[in-house]
Order: C-alpha cells, then structure tokens, then sequence
C-alpha cells in the first residue's frame, strides 16, 4: 500500500514539474517570427531598436536582449518613446538620453527634447527596428512615435522594421471621427479614427503608402501569425507588459477609450488614482445609485453599470469621498467603446446641471479635449444640450470610408 502511495505521490510532483511555465499562445509576435527567420532581415546590420518593456516574446524575454544576442545583428542603438525604454517614466514626463545599464547601447529619447530621431541619433544605424505593444487608441502616444521614426528614416534613407503585435481592442471595431487638419497633436497625430481598428504594422503600411507622413521610408512588416481580427487580446494567450503605469491589464486597454476623452477635463475621476484605471466614473457631487439606474436604463449593448464609492489615493479627488460607476463588459466584443464617455455626459448633466462638464471650471483643458477629439466640434455641439445624440453623427461620420480606405493594408483576416 505504501508502495503504491509513493508511486502516486511521485506521479504528481512529476507532472507538476513538468508542466509548462506558459501556457502556449495562439499567436505568435513579430519579434518570434523574425527569430524564427534567423533575423534576416537584420543580417549584417546595425540596428537601433524603437521599444520599452512591451518588447518581449512569450517567455518574456526582451526584444532589446534577442536583438543584442543574435548572430549577425549589432545593436547600436535604444530609442524610448514616452514612458522610456524600461517603463519607468510617468504620463507626460520627459525622458532623459542615456546609456542602458544591461547592454550598454546608448538611449535616446524621443519624448524629451525632440520627439523625431535627429540625424545624429541616426549616425551609425543602418536599419530601424520598430517592437511596442499599443492600446489600439489614437491618443495612446506610441504610435505618433512610430509614424515620426518612419519619417526620420525615409528622410536618411534607412530601412525600417515594424515587429507586428496585436491590437488588444481587435481589428474589426473602429469608432471617432477622423482628426482635423487644425488639430493635429501627438495625441492625435495622424488622420485616423479614435478607435483605429488596425495592428501597428497596418497602420504603418497605411502611413506609408497614404502619404500620411512626410517622407515615406522603405518599410518591412515581420507578421504574426495566428492572429485574427475578432480577437482580443485575452485570445491570444499572450503575456501582458503594461504599455504604461495606468495599463496594467489587456482589460485596461479596452477601458481606455471609454473614459480616457473625458478625463482630459479634469473634472471627473476616470479611476486613475485608484485601483481600476478608466474603469470608473466618479465625482463628490454624483449620486451613485441614481446614475447607475439610469445609464444602465439605456441598455448599451454588452455593458452594465456598478454604483460605486471609492476614495483616489492621487490625482483627481485624491482622498476625498467620491461616488460614481464602475463599468463592467458583459460582452466586450458588441459594446461601444467610446460613446460611453458622452452617454455618461449626458446622464451627468441631467441629474446634476449645476456641475456641467464644459464650464469656465474646465476652460484651460478645453484645448487638450479638442486635441484627443481631433475637432472642437465635438465639444461645441455637446456643450449646447449635453446629448449624445447631438455628436453621434459627426463622431462616426468617418467611419465607412476609413475602413475602405484601410482594407487593402489589412494583413490578417
């Protein structure tokens, strides 16, 4: 019996050691197939490498570390966008160059002083290597650097190389109007939808070709595989690197565009400050259970609304009692993303006139609003009732188009 005992209970430390750390992904990045190509395309070649901590593999490793090990590849040169190359920089902070400590290549900044590589940031790089994890959002910052890197490179004539990685929000759901020519931002670089639908080697195709960007480069697109445009990111079975302090979840990303346009103001707690970032909605002067009966009265399809109490621990209402919503996806896939943000605008405004959203409270953010939005039509329309409604047509007027105009650089199906 104590024979057999044994032998169970060394069946079980055996498969439990030997199970896999990771589970195995569905898809897999650029920077996997590149390695699975034995970098070809790198072959030869000094490279300076456009990344932060998103840049791994799915054993997460860092793309910095593949680069700089493999045969026939120099590392050269680091480029890190806002937030820096290992992450450790807050939203709207400049960042410094430097020398990375683990490889010794030079860091340059390109959310400091200039955010385009100079000449001299260039001098001795033979190809620029392009590996970040975006949001799928306009006004996510990574991708404004991306398109400026493409024109640095055209304008030297070096070759660039973008590592596709997936859209978390998916490639099929795209939302906003298109930005404005007078409006053009690095929250808002390019004229795209708020919710662009594409992975960054698509949108990168799209710059390129479109001649949305001053010069075009000579550009290579490493593909995925295994990716589809119906998924999320929770499909791919991928790790997940916070692309900045305030993304900490797959999750996050999709919250993103539900709140992030109306936390420009300042005059509502998105949940930044506190646990669930840009999952909440929050202010002293909301009345909880009131506004969760009512936004959930309006049935948006595959979300549902949670009264809240909460206190921040920083940013807007730091330490003071706040109530509010938090928003819960019962079906990520069929909900609008961005609308929500006006709907909850507008129920504001109806139980609580006294605290509009656009008022002399909010005047000094009016400008960043515009910049995100990508016109200042948005917010003169909605001033005026404070109804979604009013803005439905103009915020979607650019969809249809858009996405013809996008599907011949459509690289997965």
């Amino acid at each position: 019996m104590k024979k057999k005992e044994t032998l169970f209970f060394i069946t079980i430390i055996w498969a439990v050691t030997m199970t896999p750390i990771f589970s195995q992904p569905i898809v897999k990045t650029g920077i996997e197939v590149l390695r699975d190509r034995d970098f070809d395309v790198l072959q030869g070649k000094r490279v300076g490498l456009i990344t932060n901590p998103t840049g791994i593999d799915s054993r997460l490793q860092s793309t910095i570390d593949i680069l700089h090990e493999a045969p026939g590849v120099q590392l050269v040169a680091l480029y890190g966008p806002e937030h820096g190359v290992r992450g450790d920089a807050h939203a709207g902070d400049k960042v410094d160059t430097a020398i990375d400590g683990k490889t010794g290549v030079p860091v340059y900044s390109l959310y400091g002083k200039t955010r385009k590589p100079t000449p001299d940031m260039l001098e001795g790089v033979d190809v620029l290597v392009y590996d970040i994890q975006d949001i799928g959002s306009r006004s996510f910052t990574y991708i404004s650097t991306m398109g400026l890197a493409m024109e640095a490179a055209g304008e030297a004539g070096i070759p660039f190389v973008v590592l596709d990685r997936p859209n978390p929000l998916g490639g099929i759901r795209m939302e906003g109007n298109l930005v404005e020519p007078d409006f053009i931002s690095f929250v808002s670089q390019y004229p795209i939808p708020y919710v662009y639908g594409l992975t960054c080697g698509e949108l990168a195709l799209y710059l390129n070709e479109e001649g949305l960007i001053s010069t075009p480069c000579q550009l290579t697109v490493i593909k995925m595989q295994g990716w589809s445009r119906n998924m999320i990111f929770e499909d791919t079975k991928l790790p997940w690197v916070a692309p900045s302090p305030h993304i900490p979840h797959p999750s996050t990303a999709l919250f993103y565009p539900v709140s992030g346009i109306l936390g420009e103001l300042g005059i509502v707690s998105i949940g930044v400050g506190y646990t669930m970032p840009f999952e909440l909605f929050g202010a002293e002067w909301i009345d909880a259970e009131l506004l969760a009966e009512a936004l959930n009265a309006r049935q948006i399809p595959g979300v549902i609304f949670r009264p809240l109490h909460y206190r921040p621990f920083y940013s807007v209402g730091v330490g003071k009692h706040l109530q509010g919503v938090q928003v819960h996806f019962t079906n990520p896939r069929y909900a609008p993303l961005s609308p929500i943000q006006f709907i909850v605008m507008e129920e504001l405004y109806k139980q609580a006139p006294d605290h509009p959203i656009f008022s002399d409270e909010t005047k000094h953010r009016f400008n960043m609003f515009d910049k995100v939005t990508g016109s200042n039509t948005i917010r003169l329309r909605f001033s005026e009732n404070y109804r979604w409604s009013d803005i439905k047509d103009y915020w979607n007027k650019d969809i249809l188009a858009y996405r013809n105009r996008v599907i011949p650089y459509f690289l997965y199906h």
